[in-house]
């Protein structure tokens, strides 16, 4: 598990990365600093390159029993992630969520760490850089908003819908197939609005404050979700896998959803039952 002091000190990491090595190359890289890895749209920049090195160095040193896994390091070797079932202490790196907004000179991106202890999510941080402010939470500890100049505040989930028709976080370009896609499409004029950001970060801290009632991902990448699922959860959230299951960081098939209330959650897993994504 990690302590207090730890915590705290992954945290002032994080801030200290983004400010070397995220923010000075923002809205100023070169045409040679982006690439492509599996697609049109899937991108890594010298700056993910960058912060998941310093952020991979510098946790070694803090935590030097644990096995840092980064989202870039997975792009080289995919088996990285065994390592989740047969370590005690893993540290999840994204770092950068949100990349395509990242290399576009949009403003919607983050930093997202995970510390998965015996393979349940234990700790979770999205961290906005920008702004320097973001959420944390700890298993059993709720999940807290957190400026450098204020005191911490709890963050709760209402049980209020925004709209009686729902709002949501999703988008049928996320689904491969292109008949489930177009499935997909189709269910959203059944509900009042949906939306997708590019960047999970930042979808989890509009989630976490009461933004949207529901989230649905047929890409359960663990750097993307594993954080922003325990935030979440401490917040009074539901979350499984489409199939009833419950989400483990080690699942790297499936569709999530996440609802606000248990009566959101169940509907919004009817409606897509009822389209076969599976």
């Amino acid at each position: 598990m990690l302590t207090r002091k730890q915590k705290s000190e992954m945290i002032e990491i994080v801030r200290d990365v983004a400010k070397a090595e995220i923010l000075p190359r923002f809205r100023r890289l070169s045409d040679g600093a982006v690439s492509f890895k599996t697609s049109f749209d899937d991108l890594v920049t010298e700056a993910d390159v960058a912060s998941e090195k310093a952020l991979t160095q510098r946790f070694q040193t803090l935590l030097p029993h644990a096995v840092i896994i980064g989202e870039e390091a997975v792009s080289e070797d995919e088996s990285l992630l065994d390592q989740i079932d047969t370590n005690e202490l893993v540290v999840i790196i994204d770092p950068i969520d949100g990349t395509w907004n990242f290399a576009h000179g949009l403003s919607t991106f983050g930093v997202l760490i995970a510390a998965i202890y015996q393979g349940e999510t234990v700790y979770g941080l999205l961290y906005d850089p920008l702004n320097d402010d973001w959420i944390e939470t700890s298993l059993g500890e709720g999940s807290w908003f957190v400026r450098p100049d204020q005191l911490p505040r709890r963050l709760m989930l209402s049980n209020q819908p925004v709209d009686s028709k729902l709002v949501g976080f999703f988008s049928p370009f996320l689904f491969e197939d292109s008949a489930v896609r177009e499935r997909v499409a189709i269910q959203q004029v059944n509900y009042a609005r949906s939306s997708n950001l590019r960047c999970c970060c930042h979808e989890y801290r509009t989630m976490v404050q009461n933004g949207v009632d529901f989230f649905i991902s047929p890409k359960p990448k663990v750097w993307d979700h594993a954080a922003g699922i325990l935030a979440y959860q401490e917040a009074g959230g539901y979350v499984c896998m489409l199939d009833g299951s419950p989400y483990k960081p080690n699942v790297r098939k499936g569709v999530i959803v996440a609802g606000r209330t248990e009566a959101i959650q169940d509907r919004i897993m009817k409606d897509f039952q009822s389209i076969d994504v599976m």
